[in-house]
């Protein structure tokens, strides 16, 4: 009973520092979440969710080339975010 009531407790500081920590990200301090990865991860499941609306819209009436375009695009996309995951992890090790 004690750990469900000190759960709902810490369930508001939780909240609390998330968006405490999302404005220091746009701020001069120092924040627990990279802005890059945050925006790179915005904009990957936006391009996503495009993808998929437009899958399940032309779905019935999608060509073979549709699916090898749409396949292409998600291959894309998510060699992209790889790529810059790996472009910083290689800058972060080279400034340390």
């Amino acid at each position: 009973m004690r750990d469900k009531t000190k759960k709902e407790i810490e369930k508001p500081r939780n909240i609390k520092w998330f968006f405490s920590e999302i404005l220091k990200m746009y701020s001069a301090e120092k924040s627990f979440f990279s802005k890059k990865r945050v925006e790179s991860g915005v904009a990957f499941f936006i391009g996503e969710w495009g993808l998929i609306y437009f899958l399940i819209k032309s779905y019935a009436t999608i060509t073979m080339s549709e699916v090898a375009l749409w396949a292409t695009i998600q291959f894309a996309i998510a060699g992209y975010i790889i790529n810059q995951i790996q472009k910083e992890k290689k800058t972060n090790e080279s400034g340390d």
